[in-house]
């Protein structure tokens, strides 16, 4: 019998999509600089004006990863605050995101399936339980806006593809 591992379900595939976020942001901050584009304008960059600027997709998938580690090992989310004005910026919050998730224990997510969980607060507050909090709440909330920023590169003429998208596992 094959057990379920919600920390495997978790922490590496944040880690997988925020590292190929990071290495995209290198490929962006080159592009600007070959093509002469100002930085702001691919960081201030939306799909369509009732849309979330580029800089916040990244600032909300770390906080999505940051947030879910933190709430199936039982731990306080930590805050960040959103300063963030460069590639450099975006590429610090990854690292200390990912530095973040790295530190919680793999034995406190172990076994958070049933974990009682609750995000928000006031009007906004839900309740979920781990499992579900993960795969219907956490999970497709990173992916959008890790998938947000990837497609405002993309529209915007940077030389990246699925695979760029998807990094290595």
């Amino acid at each position: 019998m094959t057990t379920f591992s919600m920390y495997t379900a978790s922490i590496p595939v944040f880690k997988q999509i925020l590292n190929s976020l990071s290495a995209i942001l290198d490929k962006a901050e080159a592009h600007a600089a070959d093509k002469k584009i100002d930085p702001n304008a691919l960081l201030q960059y939306r799909l369509f004006p009732d849309m979330l600027p580029f800089t916040r997709q990244i600032q909300i998938a770390c906080d999505f990863a940051k947030g879910a580690a933190a709430r199936l090992g039982g731990q306080e989310v930590p805050s960040y605050e959103d300063k963030e004005v460069t590639f450099a910026d975006l590429k610090a919050r990854i690292a200390k995101t990912l530095a973040y998730i790295d530190s919680v224990p793999q034995a406190q997510i172990e076994g958070s399936e049933a974990r009682a969980i609750t995000t928000g607060s006031g009007e906004k507050t839900k309740h979920f339980v781990g499992q579900t909090y993960l795969f219907h709440y956490a999970l497709p909330h990173f992916y959008f806006h890790a998938t947000t920023a990837y497609d405002i590169l993309r529209h915007n003429g940077l030389e990246i593809g699925k695979k760029d998208f998807i990094g290595s596992y």
